[in-house]
């Protein structure tokens, strides 16, 4: 049981009708736009393989963009409170998803690839190291049912 609990709440609204509904499966878009008071909106959409608009964010691509954006907050964090000063972070995560014979599907595995530029007055091990805190604390990651691994690398600038 948490100890204190945080709410979060977000609009929908579809915006595919193209005047007959969802009168067949072509005829409508997937394209929707997701909202929250005082924040830019996010045009959204299926995957390109389900009759997507690849211009718009599909919810696989918002689940991965949460996971490696709590990874990299939480690492942050770690970090200053650690005294290792990161001057640069770049992600490039992956996932992978099984679709199913009916239908359905999950997503078996994400990678997380985080590239770190440490200052030359920070220590290398130390910042690798605290990826693996940063995995164990994530709040998203923790939340998932399928592997999230990590494939971090740290550079020293200067």
């Amino acid at each position: 049981m948490a100890d204190k609990a945080h709410h979060y709440e977000v609009q929908l609204a579809w915006t595919g009708d193209r005047g007959s509904g969802t009168s067949g499966y072509a005829a409508y878009d997937r394209a929707h736009v997701l909202s929250a008071p005082g924040k830019p909106d996010i045009p959204g959409s299926s995957d390109p393989h389900f009759r997507g608009d690849p211009a718009r964010w599909n919810p696989e691509e918002l689940l991965l963009a949460s996971l490696s954006a709590c990874h990299q907050l939480w690492y942050l964090h770690l970090c200053a409170v650690n005294k290792v000063t990161v001057v640069g972070y770049r992600d490039r995560a992956a996932g992978e998803m099984a679709e199913h014979a009916d239908g359905s599907g999950e997503f078996t595995r994400v990678v997380l690839r985080p590239e770190v530029t440490v200052t030359s007055g920070s220590h290398a091990a130390k910042a690798l190291e605290l990826h693996h805190q940063a995995a164990r604390l994530c709040f998203v990651a923790r939340s998932m049912n399928f592997p999230v691994e990590h494939e971090p690398s740290v550079t020293v600038a200067g």
